[in-house]
């Protein structure tokens, strides 16, 4: 069966062609739209003819949140007022709010790719989708749903709120993929086995993002829900919004959109491309977007390029699971540690449970401290308790070179969250 929303493009070398037409264009409408991009194309000293090969990309200057920030309301609006048909915002400090607008063909270019995205996951028009993102300002809610009416499957948008009515809809209107923060599915998976009606609900796929997941979380929420599929679904509200991507039934890596956009992966600190399989920053340049387009954008996410060809033999690129953001480092005892670190080394425990906390605090003696709360796995008893901390924190320190104490706590006993959850809690002054 031939896939209405699949790219345009056969080969690479079709889609570096049509990369640098988009290229072109966005940095010459950027250019001429918004006074901002041409002040700052001006002092890199690029104007849009210029833009010859992509090779060129690298001569164009950065764009980061604190621009977006800088510039609120109306960071790099490229359109005139009567072009914009919504805005988006995402969270901000001190009432700055990230806010992108969009046209009517950025929302409807947007719904196509996250149809691609429903399309890629192997959903059927047959599919009801129950929706446990938040709707308003943000970008989850109605990108999920617009993306699932352009597809032509059934939206069940209830969005992130009362747990009753989830269960409610989860036995009443047997909807068959769930889309939500791994967080939300896991709080939804447990409730519902509390309430006795794991046997009674239909989920086969479950779609999560917005946050990173281990490989304990997304085993328990498979098997709970005894879903075939678990798929990742990236995203940001600078970039349309979530459905930038997703990872196909294989499950080799996160195909990602790049008709849409360019993807560069950088060293955070040089800013010059790491090598293909290394870790590094995701940077977009959009290549269609009209109302607020990006140039170069930094996003803080980290991740590599998967290199070589997916099984399922499509040409769309892939990156890895978002493993972290470049911002997220703390420093204890003067060694660099990302909160996925930590997620590594208790995906590989056995005996442990899903939820986990991270707390850094700084004692009398002036040194400071990690603790990390490790959740028992279900059904177990606190029998194995000082083994498994013992296990644990070997292999914390092998693999980060620092201490930590491991606590284990009961299963269940760490809060759970219909949104992300918060991991790390920095207590030093």
């Amino acid at each position: 069966m031939s896939k209405r929303f699949a790219p345009g493009f056969r080969t690479t070398e079709e889609l570096a062609a049509l990369q640098l037409k988009g290229l072109k264009w966005t940095v010459n409408h950027a250019y001429n739209g918004s006074a901002f991009y041409r002040r700052r194309l001006d002092e890199a000293g690029v104007r849009p003819d210029d833009i010859r090969s992509l090779n060129d990309l690298r001569r164009l200057p950065f764009v980061t949140a604190d621009d977006l920030r800088d510039e609120y309301p109306w960071p790099l609006i490229s359109v005139p007022f009567e072009d914009i048909v919504r805005i988006h915002a995402s969270s901000g400090t001190t009432g700055k709010r990230k806010v992108m607008v969009y046209t009517a063909k950025d929302i409807d270019d947007w719904a196509d790719m996250f149809a691609r995205c429903y399309e890629t996951a192997g959903l059927t028009r047959e599919d009801r989708v129950q929706i446990c993102v938040g709707y308003g300002v943000w970008t989850a809610g109605v990108g999920f749903q617009n993306g699932c009416e352009r597809f032509g499957a059934m939206a069940l948008p209830v969005g992130p709120g009362n747990i009753e009515i989830h269960l409610q809809f989860l036995v009443d209107f047997e909807p068959t993929v769930l889309c939500s923060t791994a967080s939300m599915a896991l709080l939804l998976a447990e409730e519902a086995e509390r309430h006795g009606i794991l046997d009674k609900l239909r989920i086969k796929k479950v779609i999560m993002g917005a946050e990173r997941s281990s490989d304990i979380m997304r085993a328990k929420i498979r098997e709970l829900f005894r879903a075939e599929h678990i798929f990742d679904i990236p995203g940001l509200t600078e970039v349309y919004g979530p459905g930038t991507g997703l990872d196909c039934e294989h499950h080799c890596g996160i195909h990602y959109w790049a008709d849409y956009y360019i993807l560069e992966i950088l060293d955070p600190e040089t800013l010059e491309p790491v090598r293909e399989g290394e870790v590094g920053e995701m940077v977009y340049t959009t290549l269609k977007k009209e109302g607020s387009p990006l140039i170069r954008y930094r996003s803080r996410d980290l991740t590599r390029l998967i290199p070589g060809k997916c099984p399922c033999g499509s040409v769309l690129p892939r990156h890895d699971r978002i493993s972290g953001r470049s911002d997220d480092m703390f420093i204890i005892r003067g060694v660099n540690i990302y909160p996925s670190h930590i997620d590594e080394i208790l995906s590989q425990q056995q005996g442990i449970g899903s939820e986990y906390q991270i707390h850094l605090d700084r004692g009398e003696d002036g040194k400071d401290y990690m603790t990390i709360k490790v959740e028992r796995a279900r059904g177990s008893g606190p029998e194995q308790d000082m083994e498994l901390s013992r296990r644990i924190g070997v292999d914390i320190r092998k693999s980060l070179l620092v201490r930590g104490i491991v606590e284990i706590v009961d299963h269940g006993s760490l809060p759970r969250t219909g949104s992300k959850s918060k991991r790390l809690f920095d207590n030093r002054d």
